[in-house]
């Protein structure tokens, strides 16, 4: 039996959990003051205050770190990179200290990690960060040069979600065609094929979802733009935290939408549909790269807890393949089966390289 600790911090809190193989044994989320978090100058600055924090924890519960056999963590906003575990090593940990795509908490995970395991002399992983990218060159073009789509979103859930299926229902992940859709504050979709995610949908140009933009049409968006001279940063402000179901309805909870909607709210009922909708349309879009030839389509991430919601797009895709519902956003437990696929010799963990250039 093996012993896993997992890490997974967020921006004000870092979640941890200790399993023992694919079991779990307990799980904390331990708040951060933000008072406290808004003391250090820098997310990498707190890297001390966290490890700390976690040690505690870990003694708190009667475990001791000695009996570690490997540390799991969330992967942070490396450069594209493939699917699967990553050892952490020094090269990695300075990209994320000082070159990611984006300053995140979750950039914290593998440094933490590695700080806790070298003492210990275990090996830190990360797994499946949201910067995987596995696209076919064909998907990445658009209609402006400079401009490529890339992959970007909730890898790690729906990877997860992707074998768990296949697993189940003795699949091959490696020739099994799946479309995934993590249904959560921000929508994103993926398409996986022979084993890779060889296209996804973004939450930048897909479905909207409780408070993201979601595609949006192009020369309009130009325009609003430019409006009462808008500038970069509060564009993104309104894409990422103030559109969606925000926007159209002034509420981003959609327990709180779907009371409405049964109450006789006529506008919160058709804002639902529509970004029920543009998930279902998202679909068609990724079932086409494949032909249609489709083995399964998975639902996951807190919304699919909605049989109201989940049952619109399964009534509209469900001509496409059959549709199942896998339910949450299950970060910890991918996590923990990631280290046991490696601690078992099932995956072998990648050793992290700095690509020479960035396509984004």
């Amino acid at each position: 039996m093996s012993r896993i600790l997992v890490i997974n911090p967020g921006s004000k809190s870092t979640k941890i959990a200790m399993y023992e193989d694919h079991d779990q044994l307990w799980q904390q989320d331990i708040e951060h003051d933000a008072k406290v978090i808004e003391s250090y100058p820098t997310i990498y600055s707190q890297l001390k205050f966290r490890a700390d924090t976690v040690i505690e924890s870990v003694k708190q519960h009667g475990d001791r770190l000695d009996d570690l056999d490997c540390i799991m963590s969330r992967g942070g906003l490396l450069p594209p990179l493939s699917s699967g575990a990553y050892e952490v090593n020094e090269e990695m940990l300075d990209v994320l200290e000082h070159r990611p795509i984006n300053h995140h908490a979750s950039n914290l995970g593998a440094a933490i990690a590695y700080r806790l395991a070298v003492p210990l002399g275990i090996k830190a992983y990360i797994y499946d960060p949201v910067t995987v990218d596995e696209m076919i060159e064909i998907a990445r073009i658009t209609g402006i040069k400079e401009i490529k789509r890339h992959g970007q979103g909730h890898n790690l859930n729906m990877r997860a979600a992707a074998l768990r299926y296949c697993s189940e229902n003795g699949l091959d992940y490696r020739s099994a065609n799946l479309i995934v859709a993590h249904l959560g504050g921000g929508i994103t979709l993926t398409l996986h094929s022979g084993g890779r995610i060889i296209d996804m949908v973004s939450d930048d140009e897909g479905p909207f979802s409780s408070e993201r933009v979601g595609l949006i049409p192009g020369y309009k968006l130009v325009k609003f733009a430019y409006m009462d001279g808008r500038d970069y940063g509060s564009m993104m402000k309104l894409m990422q935290r103030q559109a969606g179901l925000i926007s159209l309805i002034g509420e981003g909870d959609t327990r709180k939408v779907e009371e409405r909607i049964k109450n006789g709210d006529e506008e919160a009922k058709l804002a639902y549909e529509a970004m029920a909708l543009s998930v279902s349309k998202a679909i068609g879009t990724l079932s086409v790269v494949v032909d249609g030839k489709v083995d399964q389509i998975i639902l996951t991430g807190g919304i699919a807890n909605s049989g109201y919601f989940t049952g619109m797009i399964e009534e509209r895709v469900k001509f496409i393949a059959p549709v199942c519902i896998i339910p949450g956003e299950n970060e910890m437990q991918a996590l923990a089966d990631g280290a046991c696929r490696v601690l078992s010799g099932e995956e072998t963990a990648k050793q992290y390289s700095e690509p020479a250039e960035r396509p984004f």
